[in-house]
């Protein structure tokens, strides 16, 4: 039987995108969230805090499979940081309490990849990486610890979950990102740089956070791949002991992942047995061959190489299972993983190319923004930032330069998909370059619409 979906928050950014992609493949929908934006899917407003609340509009809908949106936006400012644990983490366990009730089979949670954010560099990290002891706000804080609430509830009557970490989520209907880099754009402050524009930043399209939604959804209740350790006749008690990988298993960390290339493209190297012809004397006799070879798709020859560091590594997956017996680390179900674009760019890189797109939409402005960069140290940037705050506490003004905006601008953050790409067999659709084109394409409609 195909699923029935609700998904909670559906009225906003990233949960109205999963909506279209659902009504688009043909599924049965329904939205919940405290306001209407859209009236071609049923509708139920509720507060997620509210187990009695949610599990009647699940009853309703009959749904069997929840994707779970829902949070306050992280850049609010709050006096009071209750908001986010009371909807982040009191709505979520609200939510996992309506569909143990209900006997909802499936729970797909939005997560967040700022979860394991200290304000440190983020280099190539996997899902292995541990939540800080300091977290950097209430906001990846609540997510977190909802995040926990989520993954330990899989099993629990029959309930199956799993959590997906998006990184820098943007694209058509965004008011987050898209808001913050106008406001630069018109204030006339594009030609400010802070730092040295070498940390590479995650970015992820919001119709790629969309599908991958879809994928954990249809594949949360795909059998592990070999029996987890608890079903045994006896548990074993160091990784040694860990059966060794089945048939399955291998194959699914052993094949040769192909590269990310929406936003780059493909390039081949030429070699002996793939070329172009180039210019010759006389026609190699071979010809036809060679440039079948090289127009053809690249073989997939290259081995996958691991060590027991590597987070896929036969010693890795047998650490992970003897930590958690009951679920095996290539499936779905109770695991968490890192959306991203899968293409990491200089953090200043990629507001310049909102700022180019924005360029086609005001020339007059395209002209008057061509200054000198200016580039500030991260360290006068910190002084300058706290300056900022200590004179909004004095002014009783909320300060819109912060450290923690210089922090985030100033980290490498960018996340390993590798797990994502092969046990949820997430590949990302849309790159970075065309998802910016179609953000300020729709930005430029919804701005002209209000003159």
């Amino acid at each position: 039987m195909p699923d029935i979906y609700c998904v909670i928050g559906g009225s906003g950014f990233v949960g109205r995108h999963i909506v279209q992609q659902l009504v688009d493949r043909g599924d049965t929908v329904s939205v919940l969230d405290i306001v209407q934006r859209y009236h071609d899917v049923p509708f139920y407003p509720v507060d997620i805090t509210d187990q009695a609340q949610v599990a009647a509009a699940l009853r309703s809908s009959g749904t069997t499979c929840i994707i779970h949106t829902a949070s306050p936006p992280a850049a609010l400012k709050l006096e009071d940081p209750d908001l986010y644990w009371r909807v982040n983490l009191g709505g979520t366990k609200a939510i996992i309490a309506a569909a143990v009730e209900t006997g909802v089979r499936k729970l797909v949670f939005t997560s967040s990849a700022g979860v394991v954010f200290n304000g440190a560099d983020l280099i190539d990290v996997d899902e292995r990486t541990p939540f800080p002891e300091k977290p950097m706000d209430a906001y990846t804080e609540s997510k977190a610890k909802a995040e926990e609430a989520v993954l330990e509830a899989n099993g629990k009557n029959g309930l199956l979950t799993v959590a997906l970490r998006p990184a820098g989520i943007f694209g058509p209907g965004d008011r987050q990102v898209m808001a913050g880099l106008y406001q630069v754009y018109e204030r006339g402050q594009t030609h400010f740089q802070i730092g040295d524009n070498t940390n590479l930043f995650d970015w992820t399209y919001v119709g790629n956070v969309a599908a991958a939604h879809l994928l954990a959804a249809d594949r949360l209740d795909d059998p592990p791949p070999a029996p987890v350790l608890e079903d045994l006749p006896e548990m074993p008690k160091t990784p040694e002991e860990v059966p060794p990988l089945t048939q399955i298993e291998d194959e699914l960390v052993h094949y040769v992942l192909p590269p990310i290339d929406v936003t780059t493209g493909a390039h081949r190297i030429p070699t002996s047995e793939a070329r172009p012809l180039g210019p010759y004397v006389t026609r190699p006799p071979n010809a036809d061959a060679l440039l079948a070879a090289f127009s053809g798709p690249a073989p997939q020859t290259r081995p996958v190489m691991r060590t027991r560091f590597d987070p896929l590594s036969d010693y890795t997956i047998a650490r992970t299972k003897l930590h958690a017996p009951s679920t095996s680390p290539l499936q779905v179900a109770g695991q968490a993983f890192f959306i991203t674009n899968g293409e990491p760019c200089y953090f200043w890189d990629f507001a310049r190319l909102v700022w180019h797109h924005l360029d086609g939409v005001f020339p007059d402005k395209a002209k008057a923004r061509k200054k000198g960069l200016w580039t500030l140290p991260k360290e006068l940037g910190m002084l300058a930032a706290a300056g900022a705050e200590w004179w909004g506490w004095l002014s009783g003004k909320d300060p819109t330069f912060t450290k923690f905006k210089v922090s985030f601008s100033c980290a490498r953050r960018w996340y390993n998909i590798e797990k994502a790409r092969r046990v949820l067999g997430y590949e990302p659709k849309v790159g970075v370059d065309e998802g910016v084109r179609l953000m300020v394409e729709w930005w430029k409609a919804e701005h002209l619409a209000k003159q």
